[in-house]
């Protein structure tokens, strides 16, 4: 068969598989951002193409370790494990460099009635992503991942000294195994750098429109994961993986686009433009609650610590890597922008990328304007608002935030709330190494 005899079109992209293909990886990103699905024949993914396929909606109710939560009843285990309706979005579909014939390929959820699935963490930023456009603006994003990589012994690829021009040598045989991997996934990986931890790499990708930034974040993830494990080599994004050393980030880049022209964009040392101005201030209101999605397990919380990068309250400044926002304001403006620094590489990134799509888009509505920007480190400010330090407070900031919910959709908040109380459930009924070493003998 050949190529032309390959092409199908769903909603308008043509979906083409060379010849010599042999499986398609059709997937869904689940609650946790990871992609599930199964692999499917070219004849079935081109009969998927056309018609759609099915997928159980268990996948919207599994948790970390694949345990079933029990406590969703409308789908997942306790409804039967019923199917969902899914359709590959075409656009997506891309080449697997290192598994030679294989490609991958993110669909669309709907429930059996043909209704869109709300639950979908793809889905929440469609629509987030709609709403900022009826504001007239399209947002342009960045995902940048710091990520542990350590060898088959369990050692850290580096010894923890930042920017490195020596040690990022120790990672040249996964880079080189890692760009012709991004870039048949269609990912720009524009520069890698050493962070102060040990084994911690810092991979930034170019910005591209808000759904396909937060489709290469994921597939960053997938490749790294599936690379770093041909080599041998164990890849984690987990956001604290030891005491003492610095966590794993997953910084989000946003601006603001319309007609071509970046709304963000201002002049070094003048007022905001009125865009970046609100975009700001949304954030900041927001941020309690939102970091529910930019900080969504227990371990992330033990990364979010005074001293180690990684924003602890409600602060901005330009060019301030120490404040949850940092305004990044240029001569060029194309390169305007606000970098959120609060989430940790263990996000979901469409969920973190909703969640700040929507928050400033709130902002940018009300034309708010944030308070004076700090300078200086100020992690430790007393007199700075502080953000949720646990996940039980993240919860409870997320319930209190009525904006936030509405705009991320009153359904599927309440859906995420129940998977995170579930962590924190399982986190309760556990018991670590730490309680019993210090504890057994004390009590």
């Amino acid at each position: 068969m050949t190529d032309v005899e390959q092409v199908t079109r769903s909603g308008g992209a043509a979906a083409v598989l060379p010849d010599g293909a042999e499986f398609v990886l059709l997937g869904i990103p689940d609650v946790h951002g990871q992609i599930r699905g199964k692999a499917l024949r070219p004849d079935a993914f081109q009969s998927a193409v056309r018609s759609g396929t099915v997928m159980t909606d268990l996948l919207l109710a599994l948790d970390p370790t694949d345990e079933p939560i029990t406590d969703y009843e409308r789908f997942g285990i306790r409804s039967g494990a019923g199917d969902l309706i899914v359709h590959p979005d075409t656009d997506t579909l891309r080449a697997l460099a290192w598994r030679p014939g294989w490609h991958v390929c993110l669909a669309t959820p709907l429930w059996r009635d043909g209704r869109p699935c709300e639950l979908s963490s793809r889905e929440v930023l469609r629509r987030a992503l709609e709403d900022m456009a009826e504001l007239g603006y399209e947002v342009s994003a960045a995902i940048e991942y710091e990520l542990r990589l350590r060898d088959g012994e369990g050692r850290p690829l580096s010894s923890g000294i930042s920017y490195s021009l020596s040690e990022i040598g120790a990672y040249d045989a996964f880079v080189a195994r890692l760009r012709p991997a991004l870039e048949a996934l269609g990912v720009e990986l524009s520069a890698v750098h050493t962070e102060a931890g040990p084994g911690l790499l810092e991979l930034n990708v170019a910005a591209r429109p808000g759904l396909r930034a937060a489709d290469d974040a994921a597939y960053l993830k997938l490749a790294v994961k599936e690379v770093a494990a041909s080599m041998r080599l164990e890849a984690s994004f987990l956001a604290k993986t030891r005491p003492g050393e610095e966590g794993s980030s997953g910084h989000v880049h946003l601006s603001c686009w319309s007609d071509g022209e970046n709304a963000f964009a201002s002049e070094p040392g003048g007022e905001l433009a009125p865009a970046l101005a609100g975009a700001i201030a949304g954030v900041l209101e927001h941020l309690p609650a939102a970091s529910l999605l930019l900080n969504p397990t227990i371990n992330s919380y033990k990364r979010l610590v005074p001293g180690w990068f990684a924003p602890v309250n409600v602060s901005w400044g330009t060019e301030n890597r120490s404040a949850a926002v940092r305004a990044i304001v240029s001569e060029h403006p194309e390169r305007c922008r606000i970098e959120c620094r609060r989430p940790g590489a263990d996000a979901n990134p469409y969920l973190a990328l909703a969640a700040l799509v929507a928050s400033a888009a709130d902002g940018i509505r009300r034309g708010a304007r944030p308070p004076e920007p700090l300078e200086g480190d100020v992690s430790d400010r007393p007199d700075v608002p502080p953000l949720p330090g646990s996940l039980e407070s993240a919860v409870a900031a997320f319930r209190a935030d009525g904006a936030l919910r509405a705009a991320l959709g009153e359904e599927f908040s309440d859906y995420f709330l129940v998977s995170r109380e579930w962590e924190l459930k399982a986190w309760r009924e556990s018991v670590s190494d730490w309680e019993r070493e210090r504890y057994g003998r004390a009590v």
